[in-house]
C-alpha cells in the first residue's frame, strides 16, 4: 500500500516541468553552466535547499546535507554551494564550522575527530542551532556528495581548510572534474590562481578580494594565461557593476554574485528584498551582465527565471 506521504511526493516530481536532454545534461555539466553561450540566469543554492519551498511540498532541511541536495535536483537547482573540512584521519566531510555544535547533537573540532565519531551525530534541521529539531541526518562525506550529485547537479566546493590538494585528489578520483567548481579568495597580490596546482586541475573560481584595492585591477589579474571559469564578486557598489561587466566581456569569464541576506551588492538588495521585488534584485543584477546567483531562496529564484526565459 502507499501511504498519503509517498503518494504526495510521487505526484510533486511527477507534476514537476519536464526537462530537455540538453537541459539536463547542462545541469550536470560546470562547463555548459558557466559556458558564454549560456544566456539563463544559474541558480546556486547556498548550502543546498535546506529553506523551506511550500510550492514543492517541502519543509526545511539540514543544510550541507543529502537531503538538502535531493531537494535541489528535484526544485531543478543547477548547483549546490557546500562545505568541506578534513577529520583527523584524513576523511572529507560536508559541514560548514569548523566545530559540530551549530549543526549537530554533538560536540568538538572537526579536525580533532575521526569519521567515524561525525558519524555518530545527527543533523539538526535548517542552519542548525539548539532550538533546531535533530534529523535522521547525518554528516556525508565528499566522496557520498559527489556520487549523489553526478549526472544530476554541480557543486560549488566552499573548501574551509588548507585542503585544497586533497579536495582536488578527491574530485579527480571520482572523475568529477566537469561536476565541481573549487574557490578561493584572490587579491591584489594574488598570482593567476587558475594557472598553478592544484586549480588549474579543476574549474576554478577566484573569489575577489579587492578591500583596499581595485576590484578591476584584481580580476584582470586573474584573466591572465589561464582562465577560471567565473569570478565570485566581493560586498561592492552597484555603481561598480559596470567596471567588472567589462572585464567579464572581454575575457568571457560569468559573474557570480550571492543574493543572501541583504545581498552583496550595495544599494540592489538580496534574497530578503527579492522575495517582495524580485525583478529589482535578480532582474537589476540580470540585466546588468551578472548571471549566476547564490542564494536562499533557490525556489524563488528557479521562479523568477522561469519567467523570465519562456
Amino acid at each position: 500500500m502507499i501511504n498519503a506521504r509517498t503518494f504526495l511526493a510521487v505526484a510533486l516530481v511527477l507534476s514537476l516541468p519536464k526537462l530537455s536532454a540538453a537541459a539536463d545534461a547542462k545541469r550536470g555539466s560546470v562547463s555548459g553552466l558557466f559556458s558564454p553561450s549560456n544566456e539563463s540566469i544559474v541558480v546556486v543554492a547556498h548550502r543546498g535547499c535546506h529553506d523551506p519551498a511550500p510550492k514543492h511540498g517541502f519543509g526545511y532541511a539540514p543544510e550541507n546535507s543529502l537531503l538538502a541536495l535531493e531537494r535541489c535536483v528535484t526544485m531543478g537547482a543547477d548547483m549546490m554551494e557546500t562545505d568541506v573540512h578534513m577529520t583527523a584521519d584524513g576523511y572529507l566531510v560536508m559541514i560548514h564550522d569548523d566545530t559540530v555544535e551549530r549543526t549537530t547533537d554533538g560536540h568538538g573540532v572537526i579536525s580533532t575527530m575521526t569519521l567515524a565519531e561525525v558519524r555518530k551525530l545527527r543533523l539538526r534541521q535548517n542552519l542548525g542551532g539548539y532550538a533546531e529539531p535533530l534529523t535522521d541526518e547525518h554528516v556525508p562525506t565528499l566522496d557520498e556528495m559527489l556520487k549523489a550529485a553526478k549526472g544530476r547537479i554541480t557543486l560549488n566546493l566552499d573548501v574551509k581548510a588548507p585542503i585544497y590538494a586533497e579536495v582536488v585528489d578527491a574530485v579527480l578520483r571520482a572523475g568529477a572534474t566537469d561536476l565541481v567548481t573549487v574557490k578561493t579568495r584572490a587579491g591584489i597580490a594574488s598570482p593567476a590562481l587558475a594557472a598553478i596546482a592544484p586549480f588549474n586541475k579543476v574549474l576554478f573560481v577566484p573569489v575577489l578580494n579587492a578591500k583596499g584595492s581595485d576590484l578591476v585591477a584584481v580580476a584582470e589579474r586573474q584573466a591572465t594565461g589561464a582562465k577560471p571559469v567565473a569570478f565570485e564578486l566581493p560586498n561592492m557598489l552597484s555603481t561598480d557593476v559596470p567596471k567588472i561587466v567589462a572585464v567579464e566581456r572581454q575575457h568571457g569569464i560569468k559573474l557570480f554574485s550571492n543574493t543572501l541576506g541583504d545581498g552583496f551588492c550595495i544599494g540592489i538588495g538580496g534574497d530578503n528584498d527579492a522575495l517582495k521585488d524580485p525583478d529589482a534584485v535578480w532582474g537589476w543584477l540580470y540585466r546588468n551582465g551578472i548571471s549566476i546567483f547564490q542564494t536562499d531562496r533557490p525556489e524563488a529564484l528557479l521562479e523568477f527565471r522561469s519567467s523570465q526565459h519562456k
